[in-house]
């Protein structure tokens, strides 16, 4: 699991285009990157 201020591992994802895209894409650049839960595996009590 990563912690705050870890570096995030090498990876490629799609776009909304179905293009992929890779993180070393923006070496260099300043990258916000936000995680979240997948729909529908939450519970809320």
């Amino acid at each position: 699991m990563l912690e705050p201020g870890d570096k995030a591992p090498a990876f490629t994802l799609p776009d909304q285009d179905g293009n992929e895209v890779k993180l070393s894409d923006f070496k260099g650049e300043t990258v916000v990157l936000y995680f979240y839960p997948r729909a529908e595996t939450c519970e809320f009590k």
